[in-house]
């Protein structure tokens, strides 16, 4: 096996690139939550989303399906399972779909880690396609605001 310890990276960083910042209006829907031996899954909508960096500038789609359907396990924490549907100020259509952990912070407000991926048949954007993401972020009383990086 090679040795990997000399002239690598520092292991306490990633190289990533700012993608843009997600900020999205979401709503609970009281009435679907289903209890399992794991948590109890709850549905949460988005009502309204923007995604803004310097290469993008995206809103979510009025009218289509973008939803959170996050696992509240027992310790408070969140599993969320996210997928949302974008469109570009000039007209292309983003796929996005991201997991990711919520850890409370206090007044049922959540520090949030995201894995985001993206597709999109747009060559504008197909540099999307090949993004794994990262997403540092937490959520306020009306929704969730991120900052997204590709891992380069």
């Amino acid at each position: 096996m090679a040795d990997t310890t000399t002239d690598s990276p520092d292991r306490n960083s990633i190289p990533v690139e700012f993608i843009g910042t997600l900020n999205a209006t979401t709503q609970a829907v009281t009435p679907i939550a289903i209890a399992g031996t794991n948590g109890t899954r709850v549905t949460v909508t988005v009502t309204e989303a923007t995604f803004v960096g310097p290469k993008i500038n995206a809103a979510a789609v009025t009218g289509v399906a973008g939803a959170d359907w996050p696992l509240v396990r027992s310790d408070g924490t969140l599993l969320l399972e996210v997928r949302l549907n974008l469109r570009t100020e000039d007209g292309a259509d983003i796929y996005m779909t991201y997991s990711g952990i919520g850890t409370p912070i206090g007044d049922g407000l959540f520090t949030i880690r995201i894995a985001p991926q993206f597709q999109t048949g747009d060559p504008r954007y197909a540099w999307l396609n090949n993004v794994m993401g990262i997403g540092i972020g937490q959520s306020n009383p009306t929704g969730v605001i991120y900052d997204i990086y590709a891992v380069k």
